[in-house]
């Protein structure tokens, strides 16, 4: 026989027997320190010895701090404690009931809630979606707990009372602007903790641990905000960046790949936007965390490099259809290396710091190469060279890799997507990937262009992107990375001329110190150009 044992015969606990009743419960009985009838078989104290007779009980008191005391004490002694649903009533599939509670006669309770242990939803109350309603809380007759609430332990909604949206603590949001980035991308309510992300010096970045169907916590989402100061059109940014994310996902699924690894996946708002501005009109965007990736920041060993070439490679190739003319120039003419020495000059006139005495060798470097630099430009403008929907920062950091096979997943960082030339983006990997030491190596023996790299990136580049390169585009690679790491080279002299404006430093001389890596690379290169270019003649 199907029993149940109610700990409270009062009004509320006689409303318990008859649902228990209309759901198959053929025995209820009580226990109260009051009321006396034939029902009532003892007192409350009383539940230890009753326990082998009635393993099923609640403890259904409409007083609240009562009805949770007694739920526990019958957890603990070791009850069964079901949560008690009138037949009338509509729950949510995906809704969690805990242990001693009562959804009542036509209360609605919604998905992804979750109602707490010895909670009372009175006669008529509503639970919308993704609420919490903590152990001992009483929703009231007729009233309305609106989407993402969070109602207290212990708490009372009176009534025909409506409780609107509220916001709980989450541990790691440390400041207003990011709490509300946090709820406009509808985290808010099931958010386990924020913490910091990855190792950019751009964008403020933060990965969004929420709870798994394990029980453990896990990385799901990833929320930057935007540096304004660097990218002044944040929406120009985003359009680019969903146009793209959007092409590359259909293009994944041409070719049979994983949607959720080999692409970045960008979430709009709540409301439908692409980013979300907060109250300093600082903005803020959202997207899917990719699991089991590792980002390298130098390349450890040769078949990194390949990869990395690979993966660049194909980022162009998959793009190769896509009309670059639609994309905006989020940064204006930021690869044109002529406007660049322009820029350089101007800094060397101004000398606004009086440095240029400092660096006069560096300088003659630079002005020597003047012809250089309008190379590839010209044959952009004679309409030798296509414009191409590039990447414009291709570091190895910007790829993610698969930390259990090694290989290039995705391509990251995409704020810089742009139209551009095909030689810049490999330009750019050549000068951060072939060199023997790091950018702010103060040893220039230390710094070398390394040829054997080179040709490791070419083999990786050009087996991807060979059949959508023009041969035009083919023989621009090697001056590619010659003119990326001139004008890179440029740029750090141009900002320590001008007093370290743009680059962070750690110390006075820490922009020439880099310029001179950069210029230490160059000569290199032309030292070995005939090399390089044979070298992609090869392949």
């Amino acid at each position: 026989m199907k029993s149940l044992l109610i700990l409270g015969a009062g009004g509320f606990g006689r409303m318990v027997a008859e649902t228990a009743q209309a759901l198959g419960y053929e025995k209820v009985v009580f226990l109260d320190d009051a009321v006396k009838d034939e029902a009532v078989i003892g007192m409350c104290c009383d539940y230890e010895i009753r326990h082998k007779e009635y393993p099923v009980a609640v403890a259904a008191f409409g007083n609240n701090k009562m009805r949770l005391y007694w739920t526990d004490k019958l957890l603990e002694e070791g009850y069964e404690v079901p949560a008690i649903v009138h037949p009338s009533a509509v729950v949510s599939p995906s809704a969690v009931l805990e242990p001693g509670c009562f959804v009542m006669q036509r209360a609605v309770v919604n998905t992804n809630t979750r109602i707490g242990r010895a909670v009372l939803v009175n006669s008529g109350a509503i639970v919308d979606h993704n609420s919490v309603v903590c152990a001992g809380a009483h929703v009231g007759l007729g009233s309305v707990v609106k989407s993402d609430c969070t109602i207290e332990s212990g708490c009372k909604v009176e009534a025909g009372e409506v409780i609107f949206s509220t916001r709980r603590k989450i541990e790691g949001v440390d400041s207003r602007s990011l709490e509300d980035a946090v709820y406009a991308f509808g985290f808010g309510q099931q958010c386990s903790y924020v913490k910091p992300f990855g190792e950019g010096h751009i964008n403020e970045t933060y990965a969004v641990y929420m709870p798994g169907a394990d029980g453990k916590d896990t990385p799901l989402y990833v929320l930057q905000r935007i540096n304004i100061n660097v990218f002044k059109n944040p929406d120009q940014v985003m359009t680019n960046i969903f146009g793209v994310t959007e092409y590359l996902r259909s293009m994944i699924r041409e070719e049979g790949g994983d949607l959720d690894r080999e692409a970045l996946s960008y979430i709009k708002t709540k409301s439908g936007e692409s980013y979300f501005e907060d109250a300093d009109g600082q903005p803020w965007r959202c997207l899917h965390y990719v699991p089991d990736s590792v980002c390298y920041q130098m390349v450890e060993r040769p078949e990194q490099f390949y990869q990395s070439a690979l993966s660049f490679g194909h980022f162009l190739k998959q793009l190769g259809d896509y009309p670059a003319e639609s994309l905006y120039e989020t940064i204006p003419k930021f690869h044109d290396t002529v406007k660049r020495f322009h820029d350089f000059k101007d800094a060397l006139r101004k000398d606004v710091k009086n440095r240029a005495r400092l660096c006069r060798e560096e300088i003659e470097f630079v002005l020597a190469r003047e012809d250089d630099c309008g190379v590839l430009m010209r044959q952009l403008e004679e309409g030798i060279l296509p414009l191409r929907v590039t990447h414009n920062d291709t570091k190895l950091n910007n790829i993610l890799f698969d930390k259990n096979t090694g290989e290039g997943l995705c391509i990251i960082d995409l704020d810089t997507i742009m139209p551009g030339l095909a030689a810049n983006d490999f330009g750019d990997s050549i000068r951060f990937g072939a060199s023997t030491a790091e950018e702010d190596e103060k040893d220039l023996n230390k710094v070398h262009f390394d040829i054997e790299l080179y040709r490791i990136y070419v083999k990786g580049y050009l087996e991807m992107a060979k059949d959508v390169l023009t041969p035009a585009e083919n023989a621009s690679l090697p001056w590619g990375a010659r003119l990326m790491t001139l004008e890179c080279g440029m740029r750090f002299l141009a900002d320590f001329l001008q007093g370290d404006v743009y680059f962070k430093t750690t110390y006075p001389e820490h922009n020439l110190v880099r310029a001179r890596t950069q210029f230490r690379l160059v000569k290199e290169m032309e030292e070995q150009f005939d090399q390089m270019q044979e070298i992609v003649e090869t392949f």
